[in-house]
């Protein structure tokens, strides 16, 4: 029998083999998942099992693996998915108070380069996709470092581009009608994180995020709306309180990017 942590945190199980194995073809779990056996008292990744170390079943590609944009979102989209705000948010805030100064103080520069005026158009996007690439880091456990948070820069052109064309035409949507530039905001609102972790050109990522986001639209709109209202918290709280508000702004969208996009999208088994 094994116990499994879902991509919401919350725990499954216990199930059989014969239950686990037909998850792993069905999707809603891969070799990223942490399982549990039996009687022990450690978590396991599930392609750490031999009984599951050669089994590929239908998972997401490997972090900064080529893909091809066109099948991922119709397999994402076939096997659908869900986040939760609220499991969103609060993961987002444990993870800055978990590494508050390293969080508080990236964000802050990133915040400042990206707002800077024509400056900003231009090196934003390379910084905020630094930004999330930091922040996956630690969602995913690895270590990160302050320098970390600059890797886009390695691929300024791309992210560059993302972040002009989609604040140009999404402007444009604004000017012409309100309404198309709502959607076109929100719905590329992982384009960064696209092009940084899957190494994706600018417009394919900016395709893939709007026909994965349009699938749940108005959820990905909720979860800007309770990012901005935290944002505006920390703003009355003396401004100070901006500081924590912003890293829990990244860490949240990058949970929900995760649930979404990463290597164990969260399925409900």
């Amino acid at each position: 029998m094994y116990k499994i942590i879902g991509a919401d945190g919350k725990e499954y199980g216990p199930v059989t083999l014969e239950q686990l194995r037909q998850w792993m073809a069905d999707g809603r779990v891969n070799t990223q998942t942490q399982v549990q056996l039996e009687g022990a008292t450690d978590w396991k990744l599930l392609g750490e099992l031999t009984e599951f170390a050669s089994s590929s079943g239908n998972v997401p590609p490997p972090v900064n693996a080529p893909i091809n944009p066109e099948a991922f979102a119709a397999q994402i989209l076939a096997h659908d998915y869900t986040i939760q705000i609220s499991s969103c948010v609060k993961r987002g805030w444990a993870l800055v108070k978990s590494n508050f100064w390293l969080l508080v103080c990236v964000s802050f520069v990133g915040t400042l380069i990206a707002s800077a005026s024509i400056i900003g158009l231009i090196l934003g996007g390379p910084m905020i996709g630094g930004l999330y690439a930091m922040y996956l880091k630690k969602i995913r456990g690895q270590p990160a470092t302050f320098g970390d948070a600059f890797v886009g820069f390695s691929l300024f052109l791309p992210l560059m581009l993302a972040h002009v064309v989609s604040a140009l035409l999404t402007g444009v949507g604004f000017v012409l009608c309100l309404i198309p530039g709502i959607y076109l905001a929100v719905s590329w609102v992982f384009t960064l994180a696209l092009v940084i972790d899957k190494r994706l050109d600018f417009w394919p990522a900016m395709e893939l995020s709007r026909k994965v986001v349009t699938k749940h639209w108005w959820l990905i709109f909720g979860l800007l709306i309770v990012n901005g209202l935290v944002v505006l918290l920390g703003v009355l709280c003396c401004v100070i309180g901006v500081f924590v508000a912003l890293p829990v702004m990244f860490a949240s969208m990058m949970y929900a990017y995760e649930d979404i996009f990463g290597t164990n999208p969260a399925t409900t088994p």
